[in-house]
Parts: structure tokens; C-alpha cells; sequence
């Protein structure tokens, strides 16, 4: 599938990184400020590229379902989404997957699962990673 192409651009934001895993990244606008850390650090956590993934994930997908429930016509209110982030080997080095759950109380079964799959086609997340790693979405 060939590339969408940005028509109009809306919001521009940068990030910089410095250090790697183990440094720092700082948004132009200071909102994000964050020394980062190898994952699994119980003793001191920090923030690393997957934990930062998962949350931009999350409400990227909590938003476009919340679009697309509107335009059904559905109050889906603020419904919490879920993108767990598993980092692991691949044949070829490194490489990630996401599971996207979201919880939609008081909608049917079958209705839950048709607004996830719509938010899955119109999520700009889901639009990048498409074909390039495996995401499931889900229902909870």
C-alpha cells in the first residue's frame, strides 16, 4: 500500500534525544523532559522508547475511536485504551508488536469490536505501523 501523503499540515511537534536508551529526550516545547532507562529497573525506573511508543499509541487510538464512535453516533465517554509494546529479536536484529485493548462497557460485543476495527483503519498509529509490525486490537 502506497504511502498517504500529508495534505495539510495541522500540528508539527520535534523531540530530541541525546544518549540513546540510556540518556535523554526533550520536547521543543519542554512538555516532554525525561532522563531514559534500560526497561525492567525496578530499583529506578525510567521512561525508554517503547514505554513513550506505548503512551502515544494509546491516546492516538483513544482518540480516533472516540471520532469514530461520534460519527456513529455512539458516547463511548473516555473509554481507556490499552497499547501494550513488546520489544524482542527478529530474524533480521530487533523489532516491536503492540496489542491495543480497548474497554467499552455498556456497548454490545459486536458493536465494541466494529468501532475498534474502524478506529484501527483511521488511527494515524495504526496507519504507520501498518505492515510493518503486527498490532492486534481487541476488546476487552
Amino acid at each position: 500500500m502506497p504511502f498517504e501523503a500529508v495534505t495539510e499540515e495541522l500540528y508539527t511537534s520535534a523531540a530530541t534525544a541525546h544518549g540513546g536508551r540510556e540518556g535523554t529526550v526533550k520536547s521543543e516545547d519542554g512538555v516532554v523532559d525525561l532522563p531514559l532507562g534500560k526497561p525492567g529497573s525496578v530499583s529506578n525506573p525510567k521512561a525508554n522508547p517503547e514505554t513513550l511508543f506505548a503512551a502515544g499509541y494509546a491516546s492516538c487510538f483513544s482518540g480516533a475511536l472516540a471520532a469514530v464512535a461520534k460519527r456513529e453516533g455512539v458516547d463511548v465517554g473516555d473509554a481507556p485504551v490499552t497499547a501494550t509494546v513488546h520489544f524482542g529479536k527478529t530474524d533480521s536484529g530487533f523489532g516491536l508488536a503492540v496489542d491495543l485493548v480497548a474497554e467499552l462497557p455498556g456497548l454490545d460485543a459486536e458493536q465494541a469490536k466494529s468501532l475498534v476495527e474502524a478506529a484501527h483503519q483511521v488511527c494515524p498509529y495504526s496507519k504507520a505501523t501498518r505492515g510493518n509490525i503486527e498490532v492486534n486490537v481487541s476488546v476487552a
